[in-house]
């Protein structure tokens, strides 16, 4: 179930980063990419080319350092970020965002 620390999205766009740096200006969370709103996995096709792009799309965006994972469930693949609390605050394109329940 989605909540302050988990968030899931069906594929991936840009604007998601405020979602990344909402968890870290809060407690950390994980943003996963390849699941619907009810948490079950759809699968990405995607994958390779995600996960070459978005670490450096998110550290040169945010300053934020995620660590990013591909998972497979029934033959499906998936994108976890894992994102912990950041010490000082964190902007994406000039705005806070705060990951609030």
């Amino acid at each position: 179930m989605e909540n302050q620390n988990i968030e899931w999205k069906e594929i991936w766009r840009d604007d998601y980063i405020s979602c990344i740096c909402g968890f870290a200006n809060a407690q950390g969370g994980v943003l996963e990419i390849g699941r619907n709103d009810k948490g079950k996995v759809i699968g990405l096709s995607n994958t390779k080319r995600l996960l070459e792009d978005l670490p450096n799309k998110i550290r040169g965006t945010t300053g934020v350092l995620a660590d990013i994972n591909l998972h497979n469930e029934k033959g499906k693949e998936f994108i976890s970020i894992h994102v912990k609390p950041y010490p000082a605050p964190v902007t994406y394109r000039g705005r806070y965002y705060y990951r609030s329940s």
